[in-house]
């Protein structure tokens, strides 16, 4: 093929592709029908018109191409396929197209009583109670309860397992490995680098409890019942141990397109982890003199060790941002 050749081939797919992105059937089926090679034509950063028409909604677009035959299992270089970028971008519809559901049946990703536009990691299962992130004695005394669930991470990817599935899905489903005290007690005690993070309670349960406790006060040694969760980072060292341990658990690598794979309530709980988590691995000094700093408040602070350091004076910010309710 001749430059010129070439570059006529290339103008063609840019724009199949920018039909696809910007919604326009009409032209995109034009185009097919004059070239029905270009349909799986990648762009520079392996995108595929399926790929285009999935992330920006256009489900005549996707309805299109999987009519005239594509590809849909073509992974980009952010290895995500276009099912993979529709469950990102919350469009459920495209996602239960491409995802190509036999006999009216959902996927088990697809939940009947979620809003069709919505972040995938928009969910939770927790209710962040940012009033007990201060309570150090209340977050002592929840780390070593009993029914406290804990979540490994090593390098900001966290240890899950894999279920049965559901009734109409034959594919094992991934889901968090909800660890307890007994299970990381161990490595909490031998791991310096270790970092724990208060991510909230149980949400069902929380909610059972409000009519009970609704005006009335706790006492000190009082069980509240509500079932609290950490996220648990450590060294490569320790998670390798810990997997020659759980020989049915595995870090989830790599996070991108693999966190898709996870519920979308616990895909919103490893969100929220995953981000405070990485904040501490590039803020490891105070940012007004570099000195060391401890972990205070859950994990959503840290403070200078440094006595003299200005930092500790006055009015100052040395919280993770934006982990709580806000008004701006």
């Amino acid at each position: 093929m001749t430059d010129f050749g070439k570059n006529l081939h290339q103008d063609m797919i840019s724009q199949l592709h920018n039909f696809a992105a910007v919604g326009d059937a009409a032209k995109l089926k034009a185009l097919l029908r004059h070239s029905p090679s270009l349909i799986n034509a990648t762009a520079d950063n392996g995108w595929t018109a399926l790929m285009y028409g999935a992330r920006n909604g256009h489900f005549e677009v996707v309805q299109i191409l999987l009519e005239e035959g594509c590809d849909r299992s073509i992974v980009n270089k952010s290895r995500q396929t276009a099912l993979d970028i529709a469950k990102f971008w919350g469009y459920k519809h495209i996602a239960n197209l491409l995802a190509n559901v036999k006999g009216g049946q959902t996927p088990n990703f697809l939940s009947n009583g979620v809003k069709e536009y919505e972040n995938y990691f928009g969910l939770t299962l927790l209710d962040r109670r940012t009033d007990k992130r201060t309570d150090s004695k209340w977050l002592s005394k929840k780390q070593s309860h009993p029914t406290t669930v804990y979540i490994l991470f090593s390098n900001l990817s966290p240890l899950v397992t894999l279920g049965g599935g559901t009734e109409s899905s034959q594919q094992p489903e991934v889901k968090l490995c909800r660890l307890y005290h007994k299970d990381v007690e161990q490595c909490m005690n031998q791991t310096e680098e270790s970092i724990m993070i208060f991510l909230g309670v149980e949400l069902q349960f929380h909610m059972n409890l409000l009519p009970a406790c609704n005006g009335g006060v706790l006492q000190e040694d009082e069980e509240d019942g509500l079932v609290a969760w950490f996220a648990l980072s450590v060294d490569s060292a320790s998670a390798e141990t810990f997997k020659q341990k759980h020989e049915n658990c595995y870090f989830l690598q790599p996070p991108m397109p693999a966190l898709l794979q996870l519920p979308e309530k616990e895909a919103g709980v490893v969100a929220q982890a995953r981000s405070v988590l990485a904040w501490h691995s590039r803020y490891r000094f105070c940012p007004t003199c570099g000195s060391a700093t401890k972990i205070e408040e859950g994990g959503y602070k840290k403070t200078c060790l440094k006595e003299e350091c200005p930092s500790l004076q006055g009015v100052h910010n040395t919280s993770y941002p934006r982990v709580g309710e806000n008004v701006v």
